[in-house]
């Protein structure tokens, strides 16, 4: 499969009905691994979510593109390593224009009224987070739920996001109902960590 011939039914954003609890997890999946795996399946379970996007992004503005597969390619593998009918894997991000999440998630709040989302990210994202184009504004879209990776264990302390919006911190036990705060709120969540990087897989590092 190559960027060219992305099956149209991953450029649209999955079906949703109002009341539902949908947990947005972006990334370029470059590859796709079972630590994103065990990402989703915490997120499944800790905050009680209906449907987990996979949200496969045509690039990271942060990132360079030139060890980046094809979106196709990139799609069949996740395709391929996901298992739950509960995780959707998507590629709409491609039809909007712009790589930027900020935008995304305003789209996705736009048209989907009456669903509660849930942005979810590694914790090794924490270091650069605040690079991200209106970073603080992906803040105050939706609640955030951090999922622990390995060595990053600590980052939610040291990090411009987590400094600057500690007021909004929630107890990790009430990840289950973060859906129902009003951003902005975010919760670290501890759990099984596995120590696979897409950036050692392409170097062949175990």
């Amino acid at each position: 499969m190559t960027e060219d011939r992305v099956d149209r039914q991953y450029l649209s954003m999955p079906h949703v009905q109002p009341g539902m609890v949908v947990g947005l997890f972006g990334g370029s999946f470059n590859p796709p691994h079972e630590g994103h795996l065990l990402v989703a399946e915490i997120a499944l379970r800790r905050l009680g979510l209906d449907q987990l996007w996979w949200m496969v992004t045509p690039g990271n503005p942060l990132k360079s593109r030139s060890e980046l597969a094809s979106l196709g390619d990139r799609i069949a593998m996740s395709a391929k390593l996901v298992q739950d009918p509960r995780v959707k894997i998507t590629a709409f991000e491609q039809a909007l224009g712009s790589p930027y999440t900020a935008h995304t998630l305003s789209h996705i709040a736009a048209r989907n009224r009456g669903v509660h989302f849930v942005w979810i990210m590694g914790a090794d994202s924490l270091r650069s987070f605040h690079r991200w184009q209106k970073w603080q504004s992906i803040v105050c879209t939706f609640p955030i739920a951090v999922i622990d990776r390995p060595g990053s264990t600590l980052s939610f302390l040291s990090s411009k996001m987590t400094r600057t919006f500690d007021h909004a911190r929630i107890d990790e036990d009430d990840a289950g109902i973060l859906w129902r705060k009003q951003a902005p709120a975010w919760t670290f969540i501890h759990g099984p960590r596995s120590a696979l990087s897409s950036t050692n897989l392409r170097l062949g590092v175990s």
